[in-house]
């Protein structure tokens, strides 16, 4: 398994406010999650398709929730679909008594894969916290996860 570092931001970068933070280091974390999976694995598998992934992971559901709960375009949603079962990571299939739904789920080899996606993001969140700290990673998690009633 190739090497991560955490990397820092740019300076120029310094200046920015919380929101354009939060975003630059979303951007590099998905970056660098991305070119693990990627250098690791011979299926590449976009940030987007991972975000789907995560949406049906052990559970059968449909396309149209799936829709429903990614900041994707229905029209993208079901391209990403497709690839996905192209690449042998999900199953589309009919539901018995609805014909306008399809549903979907994680093939064994999409669990397997999301799964090892999970382990690599995990050696991440290590390498942040050998950087900043266990400490703040929790803090810095729970007030992620907090309600900021915005």
């Amino acid at each position: 398994m190739k090497s991560i570092g955490v990397k820092e931001l740019k300076p120029d970068l310094q200046h920015l406010d919380l929101i354009d933070l939060l975003s630059e280091r979303h951007l590099l974390l998905r970056k660098i999650a991305e070119e693990l999976w990627n250098n690791n694995s011979d299926i590449h598998i976009s940030n987007s398709e991972w975000f789907i992934m995560a949406r049906i992971y052990k559970k059968q559901t449909t396309i149209s929730y799936v829709t429903k709960n990614v900041d994707i375009s229905r029209q993208a949603v079901h391209k990403f679909i497709k690839n996905l079962e192209s690449k042998g990571l999900i199953e589309v299939m009919n539901l018995k008594n609805n014909n306008k739904e399809k549903g979907i789920r994680l093939t064994v080899l999409g669990e397997e894969c999301y799964e090892k996606n999970e382990a690599f993001k995990a050696t991440i969140e290590k390498k942040i916290a050998e950087k900043i700290g266990n400490k703040q990673v929790s803090f810095l998690k729970e007030i992620l996860k907090a309600d900021w009633e915005l």
